[in-house]
């Protein structure tokens, strides 16, 4: 399975923007309607779909209940975009590149996606949905035409192969399980090719351990030990009972620990908020002038007056109310230290 480099853009997996001609030969061509897959053509089903015949039908002799695929529907609609000749579609792509013409960009991709359809059929076994790999695979060649440098001399199809395929493969890690396996760039090498990787040792004859994996991987030796358990054991429903044979009623998630604070917790809380407002008030209680104002407009109150306005209204500079400030803080930390204890204030 083709391996891919992060480049930005959209999610964590993308094309690496590189325009080399030498792709997968097949892919990397423009497809006509006769090379599409006839599973595609047929709909995504293994033999092709039986349509009613029009002529019957307006007898009365047919079903008229005929069912409604949505991916042959968009294969009809697929066919219906002429493929560009080398001439207009660099003439597209240079339009595009230089003008950024919006309708210059359709006809491009639009002329593509039968590329699509024929990458994301090469995929077809790594999920089940063939319609939700060609939808990511579009998204994948409109990345590759907004990125495409017509005068670098690549054909768009080479370029986009690889995008398209990205965008796939990047699909396929985040959907293959309902937790994601693979988030670091070892860790989507190792989701595709650790099994493959394995199965090719086995053949030469060689163990298949992780340092010689790793090795071949060219990865960390602990990311493949990681990778194998989590593809080696299967995802785990917090609600599953433990013990399901012997009918206990008891899950997993009945052993995690609560998100919220105990009952003890929240009252000893409430009885520490409770005595540090009494000590602030009876605090409050020793200061004059301006200490006091200092103390209930900027130490106590939501919106806290400024420096600046208390200093016009003391007739002092605001650096003056600062210093006061930090005075009447020390008070209190000592006031506070007295009256709780050290240990109750440090905590």
């Amino acid at each position: 399975m083709a391996e891919f480099v992060t480049d930005g853009g959209h999610g964590d997996g993308q094309g690496d923007g590189r325009q080399h001609d030498g792709g997968d030969g097949v892919a990397a061509e423009l497809v006509s309607e006769d090379e599409l897959p006839e599973v595609a053509r047929s709909g995504g089903h293994s033999g092709r779909v039986s349509r009613p015949n029009k002529a019957a039908l307006a007898a009365g002799k047919g079903s008229p209940l005929a069912r409604y695929d949505p991916l042959q529907a968009y294969m009809r609609d697929v066919q219906r975009y002429r493929l560009l000749t080398p001439a207009e579609e660099h003439e597209a792509a240079v339009l595009y590149f230089e003008s950024g013409d919006v309708d210059a960009a359709a006809r491009l991709v639009t002329a593509n996606l039968r590329l699509v359809v024929k990458i994301a059929y090469d995929y077809r076994r790594a999920h089940k949905n063939l319609s939700d790999l060609i939808q990511e695979g579009s998204i994948g060649l409109m990345q590759a035409v907004k990125k495409y440098d017509p005068y670098k001399g690549v054909k768009l199809s080479t370029y986009a192969a690889w995008w398209i395929r990205a965008y796939i493969l990047r699909f396929i890690l985040n959907n293959a399980r309902l937790v994601k396996v693979g988030t670091t760039q070892a860790q989507r090498k190792l989701f595709f090719n650790l099994r493959k990787e394995k199965a090719r040792l086995s053949a030469l004859g060689i163990e298949a351990t992780p340092e010689a994996i790793a090795a071949r991987l060219e990865v960390p030796t602990e990311e493949v030990i990681q990778m194998d358990r989590r593809l080696s054991a299967g995802d785990m429903s917090l609600d599953a009972p433990i013990n399901a044979g012997e009918g206990s009623a008891q899950s997993r998630v009945d052993f995690l620990p609560a998100k919220a604070d105990g009952a003890d917790s929240v009252l000893a809380d409430a009885e520490i908020g409770e005595m540090l407002r009494e000590k602030l008030d009876s605090f409050g209680h020793t200061l004059k002038g301006k200490d006091a104002q200092i103390f209930h407009q900027r130490m106590l109150t939501e919106e806290p007056r400024t420096l600046q306005e208390l200093g016009d209204e003391f007739g002092v500079s605001r650096e003056r109310v600062r210093q006061l400030e930090k005075r009447l803080q020390m008070k209190l930390k000592d006031y506070l230290a007295s009256e709780l204890g050290e240990g109750m204030f440090d905590a």
